[in-house]
């Protein structure tokens, strides 16, 4: 019996399957409001049989945007754009998901296929970035981001609470809070990017303080019978990951008893010197580690589109949910592919009847 295809629970969700769709940026929404683009595409993978759909880093706030083409719920308006994605999800058996972010020093670059640099000062879509310190992140990112004050922090802090009540409002049920990849969160927690001297730089105790007390109050918006998950870089491949690991898995655990249900184990992405080994399924041995240690549900992405490393992932017990990204992009029913590779019986997964039709007859 495979382990991929078992149903997942956590708190009142209950996932199909083990096969999660990880947030995609798509660079696609016009002033942060989503469109048929993202309905087409979530509902497609949610068609494909995936368990969980997790929408892409939405912004708490204007500034916060990777780009100027990046998806918002800073207000109302913006959030109910998203209920025809929730629709689609919903529609074909997966569980909606939202991943809410602000990207810090990283905000403000054209896209990927653009350039992925900084916006000209001179355009009319540039804006100041913020972080925790006046420190750029380099290479195509150079521009030196306005370090916040405290009244910054708490700003923001309660843009992520209101996206979260939005989130809620317009039928997500599943909310992961991007704390990874060098975004706002996470350059807090790293002393690459943080270099302050108050409550909220300096040792491991202040510079978490950002991530504990955020989640905290988004804690008290969000209902308790959903899931509340995070993404988190665990290290940075920089030569003192061992470290970082542990006082990661220090936090996860605070995080934890704070209300946290799952996390998603990724990089901290904080420097452009990191020496990442690329490899399939690179991250299952450090997720696995997290998820005995901190004793709570991991997720984990890079490596895992191959059905049968997807398999071993979850029945080795590295994994409760693996995050197939790239793959579903090239393949919306990736989860199909995996049922037939896998030797899966029909039962064990769900594809729209249709479909199921013409694959059967000829």
């Amino acid at each position: 019996m495979s382990a991929l295809f078992q149903p997942f629970t956590l708190k009142d969700i209950t996932l199909r399957n083990r096969i999660a769709v990880p947030p995609m940026c798509q660079y696609s929404a016009v002033d942060g409001r989503v469109n048929d683009w993202h309905q087409l595409n979530y509902g497609g993978m949610a068609r494909g049989g995936a368990g969980l759909v997790i929408v892409e880093a939405t912004a708490v706030a204007p500034e916060g945007r990777i780009s100027p083409d990046c998806a918002g719920i800073w207000n109302d308006d913006l959030a109910q754009a998203f209920i025809p994605t929730v629709r689609a999800i919903k529609q074909h058996g997966a569980v909606p998901g939202i991943q809410i972010a602000h990207a810090g020093r990283k905000a403000n670059a054209n896209r990927p296929w653009d350039g992925d640099d900084h916006i000209a000062e001179d355009d009319p879509r540039y804006w100041q970035t913020i972080a925790p310190s006046a420190i750029a992140f380099g290479n195509n990112l150079p521009r030196e981001p306005r370090e916040m004050t405290l009244e910054d922090i708490a700003r923001v802090r309660d843009d992520f609470v209101a996206a979260a009540r939005r989130a809620h409002e317009v039928g997500f049920e599943w909310l992961e809070l991007h704390f990874a990849h060098g975004y706002l969160a996470q350059s807090f927690f790293s002393e690459h990017s943080n270099q302050r001297t108050d409550a909220y730089g300096g040792n491991y105790e202040n510079r978490s303080r950002f991530i504990r007390e955020t989640f905290a109050a988004v804690r008290e918006v969000w209902p308790a019978h959903l899931p509340l998950t995070i993404r988190f870089g665990v290290l940075e491949f920089d030569g003192n990951d061992e470290q970082t690991l542990s006082d990661s898995i220090d936090l996860t655990r605070r995080l934890k008893d704070a209300g946290l249900d799952m996390i998603s184990v990724s990089i901290g992405f904080n420097t452009p010197e990191a020496q990442i080994p690329w490899a399939p399924a690179f991250m299952g041995p450090i997720a696995e580690r997290v998820r005995r240690e901190a004793d709570i549900p991991v997720s984990s992405a890079w490596g895992f589109g191959e059905p049968h490393i997807a398999e071993k992932a979850v029945r080795d017990g590295q994994l409760d949910l693996v995050m197939v990204g790239k793959a579903h992009l090239a393949n919306p029913h990736w989860a199909y592919q995996a049922a037939r590779e896998l030797k899966v019986d029909q039962a064990s997964w769900t594809l729209p009847a249709p479909y199921a039709h013409w694959l059967a007859r000829y």
